[in-house]
């Protein structure tokens, strides 16, 4: 089984951290005549295919690059608007990659912190008296799995701080003014 990415979230529904794994494939690439016949839209500075499925482009699939010019968010790497560029004809026909776009930081902050909800609900909603909520997600290309750590105890952590304190106070480690 390989993993793919680790997301670490605190308590609060906070990441703390995050790696990943993997590097998105290309899904497809195909050289289209005018007019495309897939409807694209702009969502969180990607242009990605909201309408249209064929030849392995999915909806949710982002543009990679058009004729071989990367793409960097909404415009490609010399500066056209992807938008305007295949609204023309002239530009046709036109060579486009599509595939699945990397996560920018913000949306991994929103999905952790939307999957620690869908956690807590889970949690909250279930029949059994201390439920530990969603263990596992599956789909049929990736199963998510979600480990609740031993880390994160504060109240050990709090009383093993007291401990210490204690200790270091009765061997005469502080001064008055420490």
């Amino acid at each position: 089984m390989a993993i793919f990415s680790v997301y670490v979230v605190n308590k609060a529904g906070g990441l703390i951290y995050q790696y990943d794994n993997y590097v998105p494939r290309a899904e497809a690439e195909k050289t289209f005549s005018y007019p495309l016949d897939l409807v694209l839209k702009i969502h969180d500075e990607k242009v990605v295919v909201s309408f249209g499925q064929r030849d392995g482009i999915r909806v949710g699939h982002a543009v990679l690059s058009i004729n071989g010019v990367d793409v960097i968010g909404k415009n490609t790497a010399d500066g056209k608007d992807i938008i305007e560029y295949l609204k023309d004809a002239s530009n046709y026909p036109v060579s486009i990659r599509f595939g699945r776009a990397r996560l920018s930081s913000n949306e991994k902050l929103m999905l952790a912190s939307m999957f620690h909800s869908l956690f807590a609900i889970g949690s909250q909603l279930s029949p059994e008296v201390g439920s530990s909520g969603i263990e596992m997600l599956e789909t049929d290309v990736f199963k998510l799995h979600c480990y609740q750590t031993l880390t994160g105890q504060c109240e050990l952590f709090d009383q093993n701080l007291k401990s210490a304190l204690e200790i270091a106070e009765k061997a005469g480690n502080f001064g008055a003014g420490s």
